[in-house]
């Protein structure tokens, strides 16, 4: 899936999991407005973190020279692009280092005490969800709206240090799920262990296109990555965003024009 489409569908799930859009939010971790919004710019961001094992992924783009050497080291130690870091261990590992940004604190006379990774953490979120859907053209901008951003997220939203590492989490699930619809697949749940299926089901048409003879898994709906069928799926995604943050906005300010009676 592409990086346009995996932002916008980690802003998707976090709608979703936590909106208050009647019928098309699950409720599941309600929020009040300013927690969704601002956590689907952190969950868009948290979509891109897989393919940080990807030279040429926004990521890698993000600041010159570390970003590619940061790229290159993730895919070393992932064992290639679509390894190690599309799996599940990945998915822990994010989340715990996520939890423990928050604890990483800074004390000021005039702010008080804050949680200085949230910042961090939100910063380099906010600048890659944003890169990601063009929404800047350049990355300096990207990094200044970023910080900006993580700022405003600790001090105006404290609660923003508990769903932090959540977020973070749900993007990072929500990449994965997007690469599984696509033929590409995922190296399969259980990785470093790769199961292959039996030579007997390695060339049954339906098998061998959701498991396939290296190991990997795909449910393959959307096709190959960039297809017609992708395009289509993120278009329905952002709309979906737009109609989810445009509905948390408006409660924002005390309306709501769909109130279920």
């Amino acid at each position: 899936m592409m990086g346009v489409n995996h932002a916008t569908s980690g802003a998707a799930a976090w709608i979703a999991a936590t909106g208050a859009m009647p019928y098309l939010t699950s409720g599941a971790y309600p929020l009040d407005p300013v927690g969704v919004i601002a956590g689907s710019f952190v969950c868009a961001g948290a979509a891109l973190l897989p393919d940080a094992d990807h030279h040429s992924a926004t990521i890698a783009r993000s600041v010159p020279i570390l970003g590619r050497l940061t790229a290159g080291a993730v895919n070393s130690v992932s064992g290639g692009h679509r390894h190690g870091a599309h799996s599940l261990i990945a998915a822990a590992i994010v989340g715990v280092g996520a939890w423990a940004l928050t604890l990483v604190t800074l004390t000021t006379e005039r702010l008080g005490t804050f949680s200085l990774g949230t910042v961090i953490g939100a910063a380099a979120l906010m600048c890659f969800a944003v890169k990601a859907r063009d929404m800047v053209e350049s990355w300096l901008t990207a990094w200044v709206l970023g910080a900006v951003f993580g700022m405003l997220l600790v001090l105006l939203a404290p609660g923003s240090i508990a769903w932090f590492p959540l977020a973070v989490v749900v993007g990072f699930l929500a990449h994965l799920a997007g690469d599984l619809l696509t033929t590409g697949g995922l190296p399969g749940l259980l990785w470093p262990i790769r199961p292959r299926p039996p030579k007997l089901l390695r060339k049954a048409p339906l098998i061998s296109s959701i498991w396939r003879p290296n190991g990997f898994v795909a449910l393959p709906l959307l096709g190959d990555t960039g297809s017609i069928r992708e395009i289509a799926f993120g278009s329905v995604l952002a709309l979906y965003v737009l109609v989810g943050s445009a509905h948390e906005a408006l409660l924002w300010f005390g309306v709501d024009i769909i109130a279920v009676p």
